[in-house]
C-alpha cells in the first residue's frame, strides 16, 4: 500500500462511523467502474489484435457522444 493511501485512509479512519461507510461505498463503487473499464480495454484490444479494427468517422463519434450526453 501507498504512503498516500495509508495517509487517506488514516484520515477517514477519524470521520465517524456514517461517513466511514459513505466514502467506502464511494471507493468500492468507483473500483468497480475501474474494473469494468478495464474489461472494456481489454476487450477491444483483443479485438484489435483479431484484426477486427475499422476506421472510424470522427465526426459520427463526436455527433453520438453528443447525444448521449445530451450536448447540442
Amino acid at each position: 500500500m501507498t504512503n498516500l493511501l495509508k495517509e487517506a485512509l488514516a484520515e477517514v479512519a477519524n470521520l465517524p462511523e456514517a461517513a466511514q461507510e459513505k466514502i467506502g461505498g464511494e471507493l468500492l463503487s468507483h473500483l468497480d467502474k475501474l474494473r469494468q473499464l478495464r474489461a472494456k480495454i481489454d476487450k477491444g484490444l483483443r479485438s484489435l489484435d483479431r484484426g477486427a479494427g475499422r476506421e472510424l468517422d470522427i465526426k459520427e463519434v463526436i455527433q453520438r457522444a453528443h447525444a448521449q450526453h445530451g450536448k447540442a
